[in-house]
């Protein structure tokens, strides 16, 4: 009879061995948990939840088991199906954070308020959360006073003040009570608080419903004079043509618990790979189906957790009539594209750029995925058409410029391509992305090098470890001559960016300068292991058969001023 420790052992290394399928199909215990966690640990959510749902089934006690199903399910959006596991994990007295916040939507569902608030007290799904959702209870109980008084002692707690505040205005906005939320908005708004495009929306929409029409407007064009946002231009269109808005961002206390759950997620989002952000912003979806925002953020989640198949899903549960479709249009692209389906990607985002032709920054995502594809000259094109829909450019645009002095540069363009690295030094000065390829393009073209080095040595200033950066200050050295100095900088380099073999085959060139030629030998070999392009691993190889100076006498340059150290 096989011990349990050693099938576990066997079943691991199935999933090692990329043959879990076949092996799983038998639905043992230890097989549907073993390639359940893994998949699990993968992030890959829809392999685990057949896997765990088998396991749970065989172990129906675990918690470990019923916690890791939850999570799938709720990951995938499937939380209804998550439900019978959360009320079993609280039944039989096992902690859960997402069981009680899955018991929660479905009390929401029902607008069971009564059950929320009798539940509150064992409620531990995080101070900001837990507080948040008891003083919406109170909100959905009717009981006003008790709700303004549970917003305001969250407040009191230290660094949770602003995101009580903004919630409390959304409560007073929610029972009608636009003047106690405006006046806590426009605090918010002052101090610079509040002004995502949530926050905005929520303010104009209370104004209009004042009848402040001039203000809104103001704010609205204080916010898109930083950059275009097509959800906030509707807004504005609307206002403008005198329409009364109705504050439409909380219409009942459980659209307030669903921007309890979204908030969160937001604030946890830049935590990279964390899955409680997309339960949250799952939640606030499921509670609210309307919520586009938290759609638009559960895809964008998903995509940082490499589940393509599911952002793309997510972003296509996007109505084309929504003011943010295009951005659920460039979120699909990117999935798409780094799902590996990039001709699907580039055609979705050609599509959008008929569709959405009065856009920069459609154009200007196309101009990128374009130049990624190094289809140069197409790309410049998309970057013409961005460039000439911007009135005036300003500081934010100098990635636009740079971007396209790079395709331009890519095919052999130089004039195009050094005046747009020109307006984009001009827009940001200093900039050291700008500064180290415009530099370096001059040092490979062995033009203006005093200026070159001064550029570089700038951009090194202002990023120290950046390995390609110092590189090109060890090479612009190199190709004035000065290989003493030029050795520190390609060593850090190396350092640095020790796989790359561009950087690699520098340092041995520079070696071979100074009269180290066993260490450039080495140099040129290890560059060689990292796979260069065709045309530098053959210039490597004719280096390590002939030595660099014969290769530049074949070349037609230069020769070197060779100083001799003993190798």
């Amino acid at each position: 009879m096989t011990s349990r420790p050693r099938l576990a052992a066997w079943a691991l290394a199935a999933i090692v061995a990329g043959t879990a399928p076949g092996w799983a199909q038998d639905q043992s215990l230890p097989g549907a948990y073993l390639a359940g966690r893994q998949a699990l640990m993968a992030n890959d959510f829809a392999a685990a939840a057949p896997f765990l749902a088998t396991a749970v089934a065989r172990d129906p006690d675990s918690a470990l088991l019923r916690e890791s199903l939850l999570l799938a399910q709720v990951a995938l959006g499937r939380v209804g199906a998550a439900l019978p596991v959360a009320r079993q994990m609280m039944a039989a007295g096992q902690p859960s954070a997402v069981a009680q916040i899955v018991i929660l939507a479905d009390q929401l569902d029902r607008g069971a308020w009564a059950e929320i608030a009798a539940d509150q007290p064992g409620r531990d799904t995080g101070a900001l959360v837990d507080g948040l959702v008891a003083a919406w209870t109170q909100v959905g109980l009717g009981r006003m006073s008790e709700a303004l008084s549970e917003f305001d002692a969250l407040a009191q707690a230290q660094g949770l003040g602003a995101i009580a505040r903004y919630h409390k205005a959304l409560a007073l906005a929610s029972v009608g009570d636009f003047g106690g939320a405006e006046a806590l908005l426009a605090e918010q708004a002052a101090s610079g608080l509040g002004m995502t495009r949530r926050g905005v929306r929520a303010h104009v929409e209370v104004l209009s419903q004042l009848d402040r029409h001039e203000d809104a407007l103001e704010l609205i064009d204080g916010v898109l004079a930083t950059g275009g946002d097509p959800v906030l231009a509707a807004l504005r269109d609307r206002v403008l043509a005198g329409e009364p808005l109705p504050f439409s961002l909380v219409q009942d206390p459980a659209d307030g618990v669903a921007e309890v759950f979204f908030t969160v997620a937001m604030a946890l989002a830049p935590e990279a790979g964390d899955t409680i952000a997309l339960v949250y912003s799952r939640i606030a979806e499921h509670v609210r189906p309307d919520h586009v925002d938290a759609r638009l953020l559960t895809a964008a989640l998903l995509e940082d957790l490499r589940q393509y198949d599911l952002a793309t899903a997510a972003y296509n549960e996007i109505p084309r009539s929504d003011p943010a479709f295009h951005a659920a249009e460039l979120g699909r692209a990117d999935a798409l594209y780094h799902g590996g389906r990039i001709d699907a990607a580039i055609e979705a985002l050609e599509q959008l750029a008929r569709s959405h032709a009065d856009l920069p920054v459609v154009h200007t995502a196309l101009g990128d995925m374009l130049r990624r594809e190094e289809r140069f000259d197409a790309a410049s094109r998309a970057y013409d058409r961005a460039i000439a829909l911007i009135e005036t450019p300003g500081e934010q645009h100098w990635a636009l410029f740079y971007s396209r002095g790079i395709a331009h540069e890519r095919e052999k363009r130089w004039p195009q391509a050094e005046a747009d690295f020109r307006k984009a030094l001009e827009l940001r000065p200093g900039q050291p992305l700008v500064l180290n390829y415009l530099g370096y393009s001059y040092v490979e073209r062995n033009e203006n090098l005093d200026e070159a080095l001064a550029m570089i040595e700038e951009a090194v200033a202002a990023r120290p470890d950046d390995g390609y950066i110092t590189d090109s200050l060890g090479w612009v050295l190199y190709r004035l001559g000065r290989y003493d100095e030029a050795v520190g900088h390609m060593e850090r380099a190396a350092e640095l960016m020790a796989t790359d073999p561009i950087i690699n085959d520098h340092l041995g060139d520079v070696y071979w300068a100074v009269g180290r030629r066993l260490e450039a030998q080495f140099q040129w070999r290890r560059a060689l292991s990292f796979n260069p392009e065709p045309e530098d691993e053959h210039r490597i190889r004719r280096k390590l058969e002939v030595g660099l100076d014969a290769v530049l006498a074949e070349e037609g340059a230069p020769p070197l001023r060779v100083t001799l150290n003993g190798n």
